[in-house]
């Protein structure tokens, strides 16, 4: 490719195969020519508006079409698309909107008043994502003809993950992240999951992730067919793989676990399906084992961070198939180019099987924290993206993650940081303190539980607790449980241990990251 540079991209594809489709969302095929017009189209529209190199453009919408073509004119024009989760709520997308200082928003039409509400009074263009109002102002603008030099290390996108601050963070991520790791395999040789042109790829992890952006940036870069689903339920998957021949998914292990839980799982026929990449949650070792078994593909495990530009590890399908049955519980060994470090408090490399923080050097780390220099230099040091992960290598280079050193909860693949629920709970009159842990799931991998300590002579319910928080966190953040004592553990220096909390949770369980 002569740049790594999401626009370079689209044009080489749309130069090589024309023809071939690009995205097949519901029964709507766009093909590669018409994915580079319509993109054309939208950077023509961001240069009418104003909207030009280093502007930021919000996007809320749940994948289909007009994500794509905004993020793909986004890169034509050097402007830097947002990503937002169309699951938080008004509030929590406002913070983002202002932090990022967005230029414009396009909202899809299920989240217009959301979308409303979160800019109201901001000095930000809101337009329309999908049906007539996006089609018509395509149409008032010729595709854009003028060509840019391009850079692979201008910023491509600002994805937020919030910090253990309970701030949501924006991770910029330069155009040659979503190429680095592709481009280091092809120049040694590699040929990890064996990407062509023929390739039928699932996209069902949303695009304001870094997995499903990062896993659909490398599906088109092989010139392969996407096939959208706008959200994920285990019976469309199922019916996707089917009836298109997938032979590509990636999932977190949430959603493997409904996928094999629907009825029609044992009716589907997956013939088509060569590979089933998972990560982003703790997985247990009886759930992959029956997935393999039901899904008769190669599996592949992919560990990283947003920070790190989605993956930096892999566990190959040649470690799922060994006879080494520990091999599983590893989360891979790190792809060419990429250097993966134990290190102490000191930031010393440790020896194998010393467990320590991992770290992280990769050609597609990020660029840093928007706005942010003192998270910046606190994660990115010297090139390396220090986890917050704790773990330890063994003598072979394999990676095991066994713990985080973060409190950070992750479940069904979402992150979520347990600060900001606890800011929301601290408000209720009746508490006062509590703390928020993750604990495991079976399904999700952790769910959300709230340990609160009540003001003398107060009472509230658990079902108090959540009603409260509801409207001011997205669902996924809300406590699923909540136990009340009388008072927390704390360390000398006044800390609560969090570590204390979640011990009689986690007794017996192994592996509690992946």
């Amino acid at each position: 490719m002569a740049a790594h540079h999401l626009s370079a991209l689209l044009r080489e594809q749309a130069r090589l195969r024309p023809d071939a489709v690009a995205l097949r969302c519901g029964e709507r095929d766009t093909t590669y020519a018409a994915l580079l017009r319509r993109s054309l189209e939208v950077a023509s529209g961001l240069c009418a508006a104003g909207v030009g190199a280093g502007a930021r453009v919000a996007c809320i919408d749940k994948d289909a079409e007009g994500v794509f073509e905004l993020l793909f004119g986004c890169a034509h024009v050097g402007a830097v698309w947002v990503g937002l989760n169309w699951r938080l709520t008004a509030r929590e997308l406002r913070y983002m909107l202002e932090d990022s200082e967005a230029r414009a928003l396009f909202a899809g039409p299920e989240f217009a008043e959301k979308a409303r509400e979160a800019a109201s009074g901001l000095a930000l263009q809101q337009l329309a994502l999908r049906d007539g109002a996006w089609d018509a102002w395509l149409a008032r603008h010729a595709p854009l003809a003028d060509e840019r030099a391009l850079d692979a290390e201008e910023v491509a996108v600002q994805l937020y993950t919030s910090g253990t601050t309970g701030n949501p963070k924006g991770v910029l991520l330069a155009h040659r992240s979503f190429f680095a790791v592709i481009d280091a395999l092809r120049r040694h040789g590699d040929a990890w999951i064996g990407w062509s042109e023929r390739d039928v790829v699932l996209h069902d992890i949303p695009s304001f992730h870094i997995g499903g952006l990062w896993w659909a940036m490398v599906a088109l870069q092989h010139g392969a067919k996407l096939v959208v689903l706008e959200m994920f339920t285990g019976w469309q998957v199922l019916e996707a793989i089917e009836r298109e021949r997938v032979t590509k998914a990636c999932m977190v292990p949430a959603m493997i676990q409904t996928c094999l839980d629907e009825p029609a799982c044992a009716r589907t026929d997956f013939r088509s399906l060569g590979h089933l990449v998972y990560g982003g949650s703790p997985i247990p070792e009886p759930l992959l084992r029956r997935a393999m078994a039901a899904f008769g593909c190669a599996f592949a495990q992919i560990y990283g961070l947003t920070e790190t530009g989605n993956t930096a590890v892999c566990l190959r399908p040649a470690d799922h198939a060994s006879a080494r049955a520990e091999l599983v519980k590893a989360a891979g060994r790190p792809y060419p180019d990429v250097r993966i470090e134990i290190v102490d408090r000191d930031g010393r490399a440790l020896p194998p099987r010393a467990v320590g923080e991992i770290r992280i050097h990769s050609p597609a780390n990020m660029l840093g924290y928007w706005k942010n220099p003192t998270a910046s230099a606190s994660t990115l040091r010297d090139g390396w993206i220090h986890t917050g992960d704790a773990g330890y290598l063994d003598e072979e280079g394999y990676v095991y993650v066994c713990d985080r050193v973060k409190d950070m909860i992750i479940s069904a693949g979402e992150n979520i940081y347990p600060a900001e629920i606890e800011s929301v709970l601290a408000a209720h009159p009746a508490l006062r303190e509590v703390a928020v842990i993750g604990v495991p799931h079976e399904r999700w991998g952790e769910e959300v539980k709230a340990i609160a300590v009540l003001r003398d002579g107060e009472r509230a319910t658990a079902r108090e607790l959540v009603a409260f928080a509801r409207g001011k966190l997205a669902d996924f953040k809300l406590p699923r449980s909540v136990d009340f004592v009388e008072r927390l553990p704390r360390t000398p220096s006044g800390k609560i241990k969090k570590a204390e909390l979640r011990a009689p949770f986690w007794s017996g369980r192994e592996r509690q990251v992946n």
